[in-house]
């Protein structure tokens, strides 16, 4: 998989503005913590989703420019929707089933790009996307295996961690299922090695 991701040019400046002050994330409890990753409880939260075919990097930049022109207006009564971090992108399967947040990766079926809603919006108080396209829907949440590092977002750095990522899951005796998300924090402009990026296993 190759990731190579350009945001949307008001995305980037969204985000990297962010940074600068709190920005708000899905919620989520630590419940254990070993030397290459951690468990996390994730819960439920309302997300903007939209499929986009592949590859991946194209995949990415079309998904997030969907998304973004729908958070910044374009939707019934036009209005702003704040800006939440992280932006994932996952494969979707043929029965298109998403249980995780914000992510990438490929599979012949496409990609599925997902912004999180803010919190104090429900799916009744969401207004409604101009573009059918996008799809808004409820995560359940569930317990995740996680690990974080900084750097860029090359295929090479992504693999050496989900590699590592794997090896302790394994080594810990547990068990995951569907695709690894792919989380990224920050602007295409943050500096390689201030960026925040995780990835995600759904535990069984």
């Amino acid at each position: 998989m190759k990731l190579v991701p350009t945001a949307a040019l008001t995305l980037g400046l969204t985000l990297g503005g962010a940074q600068a002050h709190a920005i708000e994330e899905p919620v989520f409890q630590i419940v254990q913590k070993y030397d290459a990753f951690e468990i996390r409880d994730y819960q439920p939260y309302v997300v903007a989703e939209v499929v986009v075919p592949g590859p991946a990097e194209e995949a990415g930049n079309q998904g997030f420019r969907i998304l973004a022109a729908y958070i910044f207006g374009k939707n019934k009564g036009e209005r702003n929707i704040e800006m939440t971090a992280p932006v994932t992108q996952t494969p979707v399967p043929a029965r298109l089933e998403m249980t995780a947040p914000v992510t990438q990766s490929a599979t012949d079926a496409g990609f599925a790009i997902q912004f999180k809603m803010p919190a104090s919006y429900t799916l009744e108080s969401l207004p409604e996307p101009l573009d059918a396209r996008i799809k808004l829907k409820v995560l359940p949440g569930g317990r995740f295996a996680v690990i974080r590092y900084s750097g860029s977002w090359s295929e090479s750095n992504y693999n050496t961690h989900l590699e590592r990522l794997n090896a302790g899951v394994t080594a810990a005796g547990l068990t995951t299922t569907g695709a690894p998300i792919y989380s990224r924090y920050n602007a295409p402009f943050v500096p390689w090695f201030m960026r925040r990026n995780e990835i995600w296993l759904s535990l069984n």
